[in-house]
């Protein structure tokens, strides 16, 4: 059997893009939640049709054999996954690939290649899995300097295993299914399922601070980081595995969500666990959203500690496919690989009572093995959450504007703060489409705050759908600083977020980081443009 074949243009593999059948469907959704939209249907781009600019570096002998100008790599990696970037190849656009395309097969070569970049003056693009949404992997605007893009994919090796400490030593471009199936066979898992998961990296979880499968406590994929083994144009630097340090600011923390802009991480430390082997999920529907909200505060404040704590807003959950009553849906679960959580899921469904939450009785059993999460209500959703992206490509083609935006926010303010950012959204939605929703869901949940993430589904004209989400995005944003959210919770700032991160961080923070920039990358060579100007 031959293997799957990558798209360069869009999502996942080519063979599991949404067939003719599911499109037909589609097509039907968006007449009943648009109207009568004008639909137009782009066929997807083919690698003979593509035309690059000729490549602007000699590439040395000694990296011959790892420096690739090949057209399928160079167009692979000229954008990332966003709505922007699928549209602009569906456009057959490419007017700014990298020069080259490095694949080293280790530390030592990753090396040599950022040596010739910095002596050469060329910029180095670190890339793991390519499924930035936010500019991440693109390259700076042409100019007279040749980008090349460093690919980790061939770094993807479980090194070492820790069982006493519950760590393992893990190189950095390897893959979410990879990495899960090397800690498998010593009895643990990373457990750390972002959305990308399949396509994304573990040096790239760990440079744009990625959110993962956990919705309270260990969020966020530094809550596992150990230590991290870094190349920089300076020189290579280790960090101390320790349990937790007071020894200063974190050198871990420096080098998670620096989006290679720093350095170039080539390992990690990560803290694991044993697989789960009790689970118990369960939905739970409300009548109002906001009744919803406050049920997952208490919960996010009770110290449960549910593994899933999502909220789909009506909208949501219709396009879910796990709500068709306009009811807004819950989905909680908890998971353990040490007893039983019975005690846990009862109290929360008491908690969600309280707040006028409805389920069915038995719904929340306790299962041992298993995902825990294949029918009902979290299956429906865990499925559509990992076919969105093709879903989305596939909607893309359709000519209509689809595409997310998430933050965070404290409890105190989030019911302002959701209305005003819906509110500014919608109105954007209205003057640049005429015909859209946006629809809400909880990703993350702490006691103090909540990861609220939103999805735009919009007409689109047939030419200018760039401009039409670039307008409605300014809105979002502007609407989250004004408001006093974060620019972004778990995507990371990329080149799409610069504007509105120069915003939010304190001007003091913004030096110093510029200055760590000078000190490991003094000609600016890594990721020109994304963080910070040298």
């Amino acid at each position: 059997m031959s293997a799957k074949q990558r798209s360069f243009w869009g999502w996942g593999y080519e063979e599991d893009a949404i067939d003719e059948t599911r499109r037909k469907n589609l097509r039907a959704m968006i007449q009943m939640q648009l109207g009568k939209v004008e639909l137009h249907e782009s066929a997807p781009p083919s690698l003979a049709e593509i035309e690059l600019p000729a490549s602007r570096t000699q590439i040395p002998g000694k990296l011959a054999d790892i420096v690739s100008t090949d057209t399928r790599e160079r167009a692979a990696h000229s954008y990332g996954k966003s709505f922007r970037d699928v549209v602009r190849a569906l456009s057959r656009q490419y007017p700014n690939p990298p020069d080259a395309v490095a694949l080293p097969r280790s530390e030592e070569e990753l090396v040599a290649v950022l040596d010739w970049c910095d002596s050469a003056g060329h910029a180095a693009i670190p890339f793991g899995g390519g499924s930035s949404v936010t500019g991440g992997v693109e390259p700076p605007p042409r100019g007279e300097r040749a980008v090349v893009t460093i690919d980790l994919r061939n770094l993807g090796q479980l090194l070492e295993v820790d069982p006493l400490s519950r760590a393992a030593r893990i190189q950095a471009g390897a893959y979410g299914p990879a990495l899960e199936e090397q800690l498998a066979a010593h009895d643990f898992t990373l457990r750390h399922f972002p959305q990308s998961f399949e396509f994304s990296t573990l040096g790239g979880w760990i440079a744009t601070r990625a959110g993962g499968h956990f919705a309270t406590n260990q969020t966020h994929i530094e809550d596992f980081l150990e230590s991290v083994r870094v190349v920089t144009p300076r020189g290579t630097l280790e960090t101390r595995r320790l349990p937790g340090s007071g020894a200063g600011p974190s050198p871990d923390r420096l080098f998670a969500g620096s989006e290679g802009a720093l350095g170039i991480i080539t390992e990690a430390w990560m803290r694991v666990q044993r697989p789960p082997t009790f689970r118990a999920s369960c939905s739970v529907k409300f009548e109002h959203f906001n009744e919803a909200a406050n049920a997952v505060r208490e919960l996010g404040q009770s110290g449960l500690y549910p593994s899933n704590c999502r909220l789909l807003n009506p909208e949501e959950a219709l396009v879910s496919g796990v709500g068709f009553d306009k009811k807004s849906v819950l989905l909680v679960a908890f998971e353990s690989a040490d007893h039983p959580p019975r005690e846990a899921m009862r109290r929360a469904l008491d908690i969600c009572t309280v707040h006028g939450g409805k389920y069915s009785e038995g719904s929340d059993k306790v299962r041992e093995g298993g995902t825990g999460e294949r029918g009902g209500a979290a299956g429906a959703w865990r499925r559509t959450f990992l076919e969105g992206p093709y879903l989305r490509d596939a909607l893309t083609r359709m000519g209509l504007i689809i595409e997310t935006f998430e933050t965070a926010i404290t409890w105190d303010r989030f019911e302002e703060f959701h209305e005003g950012v819906q509110d500014a959204v919608r109105s954007a939605i209205h003057e640049v489409s005429g015909a859209g929703i946006v629809s809400c869901r909880f990703t993350h949940v702490y006691p103090d705050g909540v990861a609220p993430y939103y999805t735009v589904l919009a007409a689109g004209k047939e030419s200018g759908r760039l401009q039409q989400w670039d307008e409605i995005k300014a809105a979002a944003s502007e609407a989250i600083i004004r408001l006093g959210g974060t620019i972004t919770h778990h995507h990371a700032v990329g080149r799409d977020h610069r504007p509105w991160y120069d915003r939010q961080r304190p001007d003091l923070f913004a030096a110093a980081l510029r200055g760590a920039k000078r000190e490991l990358d003094p000609k600016g060579t890594l990721s020109p443009g994304i963080l910070i100007d040298m």
